[in-house]
């Protein structure tokens, strides 16, 4: 079979790979689509410090059941539309015994610790299925990446009442301006390009600021007053960083989810000064998965506007090319491997 492999920083080639048989508890799924991830191009770029080389990149998945081994239980039959929680979990380390699985200690992401998915087919634990027939196979392949803005939700917290500004409107923070609108906040979209503020506007953002061209503090006194109650940094940049702790309010909630390329140096009155709450969020669990493909499912996202580009496996080394080159233009790029 087919697949895609990062050798190096910066060398991607199509190879031959073995086609994996499903084993005790398994499953065998042949892709249909694969996302490309921000930490897909950091592997390609050689600044993923978590990765080792070589590598199949890929965990945004979007496939079929071909087959399954001993001791699968019924309802992972052929044909059955799936998508797949790429984390491992160890069952022991402390975020494993307080049930924030997603969150382990010694998690494998799928395309970073272990090869991803794209190639054509690959096995997985039934565990990890998520069953989305409903879904068609461009839809599924964004239900991964827009779980973790819907995570970085849930963990700040977030109600009806609240205001929230989203720093960075990729997909990641794309899905965090899906999560607060589904809960009625009022959402303030924060980024340096008009096109992806554009696309917020559509996926529920209230307000819209673009920070390279506007002052962010005036315009957040002129909209809050006293600053938005909780703030996603999405965007993992220092200077995003420094705005989210700056600009949220007293006694309001931060949620980190960006991987800044450098350390962030902050003024840390404001931590105890505002009793912040400064929350980690990482990966997604299965209730994510759920409440996305549910949101999927009323056919109201944006779908074509949000996909940037569709490729084939030959295509993809080029793709990741041009995005490195111009990463600020790229919402969502798609492996087609059917």
């Amino acid at each position: 079979m087919k697949g895609i492999l990062i050798r190096k920083p910066g060398e991607i080639q199509v190879v031959d790979l073995e086609k994996p048989a499903a084993g005790r508890g398994e499953v065998l799924l042949k892709m249909n689509t694969v996302g490309f991830c921000g930490s897909d191009l950091s592997t390609y770029l050689g600044k993923n410090p978590m990765v080792q080389y070589p590598r199949v990149p890929g965990h945004e998945i979007s496939g079929v059941i071909a087959d399954k081994g001993p001791d699968v239980p019924p309802g992972y039959e052929p044909g059955t539309a799936v998508t797949v929680v790429p984390y491992t979990n160890c069952g022991e380390c402390p975020s494993c015994r307080r049930g924030r699985e997603y969150a382990c200690q010694f998690n494998q992401t799928l395309g970073v610790q272990r090869d991803g998915a794209m190639q054509e087919y690959l096995v997985v634990p039934w565990q990890k299925i998520i069953k989305a027939p409903a879904l068609g196979a461009l839809e599924l392949a964004l239900v991964e990446p827009l779980t973790v803005g819907f995570h970085a939700i849930e963990r700040a917290r977030v109600s009806k009442s609240d205001t929230v500004m989203v720093l960075g409107c990729g997909m990641i923070g794309s899905g965090a301006i899906v999560g607060a609108a589904a809960r009625s906040a009022t959402v303030i979209a924060v980024d340096i390009d008009d096109h992806k503020l554009l696309l917020a506007k559509n996926l529920g953002a209230r307000f819209l600021i673009n920070s390279k061209t506007s002052d962010l503090h005036h315009m957040l006194v002129e909209l809050t007053g006293g600053g938005p109650d909780v703030v996603v940094e999405a965007a993992g940049n220092p200077v995003t960083y420094r705005a989210a702790v700056d600009e949220v309010a007293f006694a309001g909630r931060v949620a980190c989810i960006g991987y800044a390329g450098q350390e962030v140096s902050f003024a840390t009155r404001f931590f105890v000064q505002k009793e912040l709450d400064i929350l980690g969020s990482r990966n997604a669990s299965a209730e994510d998965f759920r409440a996305v493909i549910a949101y999927l499912g009323k056919g109201q996202f944006p779908l074509e506007r949000m996909i940037t580009r569709e490729v084939k496996l030959e295509e993809a080394g080029q793709a990741f090319k041009e995005w490195a080159d111009d990463p600020g233009k790229v919402m969502k790029i798609l492996l087609q491997l059917t």
